[in-house]
């Protein structure tokens, strides 16, 4: 399944990506203490007793095949007079062992002599598939890329995707590199602070069933290793018949993480929630918790940053609440809003910054005008501006279009993805689409091309919807897309 899509804009990543240094002795000896190795080392033994009794197999077969030459040899008549000679000439008896007086240097194609690099077929051949090779691994400031968090057969991982448009607009789609996880992915947050020191980087948070949050550098293929880990389990002790005793870093949150979000103003500042009812503020250039709210009785479902004024926090939980803190007074109470069901995301309207949505278990997404709540209340009495029944089961993922105002996506277990025209807050269905991705538990609108729409669910298989080529779509949004592709241009 695919929890979670996520797109990296254009150019933020480096046309080349690297391959990290090998691991340290450090490393090595830390991977040896945890263990890691032992059911390797386990499947490796049972292997190589896999291989013996091959082995014997394989001899008692040449011995049984000997037996029966033999038998057949001593009557010329049957026709197979040769089978015991060929049988003994090949030796099968010590086919695996080694012959001592094997020459090295022979005088076969080995001595065939070319005069330049150039004409020999061999390393010509070797040439053209590095040079292809290359060309894989080289992502261009045209490619759109797309991080989908994955589990598949218990294995988990972030699969980076290329997609390549043609003028045509059709796309081609491949997995450029994937990063292995040790924990099921429950949410990402893409940011370009660079964790290494200078300008913009291409970093990715995840947060998973653990309570750690690792942030891992996308321009790297085969890492082995998170760049930054915050928070996370510091021991866990097992006493024989009792519970295991669980210590955690300091500040970490003590259960799953299952929403994150990144300050695009204040960049080095990431907002997680969490199932242990919290919600914090962490510096990710140090590593550190900077601030621990409580203000939630239940599971935090989602967080989002205000675009426009970026000390402005939601978040949204089980306990059916939205709160709303400006973390300039994290103490304060904040805004909070009663909703009729469990939260399963958050939005900001891009466009505008005193509108949010937030989308419900029970199928239906809410609008709200932060204008209209008064300051330090329970907003219990604020009507929503509008209350859409979007789906017939929880709306798992909202998207609103970075460039297209009024445009909405969302996306529900009832495996159905529907655009919305939100305008004068009387919300319309204009397109409505089962992309055969299962039950969808993640939309994204990209900001780079705004007609494309990533869908992730649990088949497994990223599906990616050219909003622009539905007719209703085209007709409302159809100029305004055009004008911003040609102000992004």
């Amino acid at each position: 399944m695919i929890s979670v899509v996520c797109w990296i804009p254009k150019g933020a990543s480096k046309a080349e990506p690297v391959v990290p240094e090998p691991p340290t002795q450090e490393e090595i000896e830390d991977i040896i203490k945890s263990g890691a190795l032992a059911t390797r080392e386990e499947s490796d033994v049972e292997d190589d007793d896999n291989m013996d009794v091959d082995a014997a197999k394989a001899v008692h077969e040449v011995s049984h095949a000997l037996t029966a030459a033999n038998a057949l040899g001593k009557n010329s008549s049957n026709g197979f007079p040769d089978i015991t000679d060929a049988l003994k000439e090949l030796d099968m008896d010590h086919y695996d062992e080694e012959d001592d007086g094997i020459e090295l240097f022979g005088s076969g194609l080995g001595d065939t002599y070319y005069p330049s690099n150039d004409v020999d077929p061999y390393l010509k051949d070797k040439d053209d598939e590095d040079d292809e090779e290359i060309e894989d691994l080289t992502i261009k400031s045209t490619d759109s890329v797309v991080v989908c968090a994955r589990n598949e057969d218990d294995v988990s991982h972030l699969e980076i995707y290329i997609l390549e448009e043609s003028e045509d607009g059709s796309l081609n789609m491949y997995v450029h590199h994937d990063v292995i996880l040790p924990a099921f992915p429950l949410c990402t947050a893409w940011l370009d602070c660079n964790l290494n020191g200078g300008d913009k980087g291409n970093f990715i948070a995840v947060g998973s069933m653990e309570p750690a949050i690792e942030i891992w550098d996308l321009d790297l293929i085969d890492e082995l290793q998170p760049h930054v880990v915050l928070g996370g389990v510091s021991e866990k002790k097992k006493k024989k018949g009792k519970k295991a005793v669980v210590k955690y870093k300091k500040d970490s949150h003590k259960d799953s993480v299952l929403g994150l979000s990144w300050n695009r103003e204040v960049r080095n500042v990431l907002a997680s929630a969490s199932a242990d009812h919290s919600v914090k503020v962490w510096d990710i250039v140090e590593g550190k918790c900077a601030v621990t709210m409580e203000h939630h009785t239940d599971k935090v479902q989602s967080v989002s940053w205000n675009r426009h004024v970026p000390e402005v926090l939601l978040s949204g939980s089980f306990d059916r609440s939205v709160v709303m803190k400006d973390m300039r007074s994290p103490s304060h109470a904040g805004i909070r809003w009663s909703v009729p069901a469990d939260v399963e995301s958050l939005a900001w309207d891009p466009h505008v910054g005193h509108t949010f949505l937030v989308s419900l278990e029970d199928g239906t997404v809410q609008a709200f005008d932060i204008r209209a709540a008064a300051s330090g209340s329970d907003s219990t009495s604020t009507k929503p501006n509008f209350v859409l029944h979007a789906h017939d089961k929880a709306v798992c993922s909202i998207s609103y279009n970075p460039s297209v105002p009024n445009l909405l996506a969302t996306g529900s277990t009832d495996k159905m993805v529907k655009l919305w025209d939100l305008s004068s807050n009387q919300p319309s269905c204009i397109a409505s689409k089962n992309l055969k991705a299962g039950h969808v538990f993640s939309v994204a609108f990209s900001e780079d091309s705004p007609s494309l729409l990533a869908v992730g669910g649990d088949k497994g298989r990223l599906e990616v919807w050219n909003t622009m080529a539905e007719d209703a779509v085209a007709q409302r949004f159809g100029r305004s897309n055009r004008s911003s592709n040609k102000s992004s241009a």
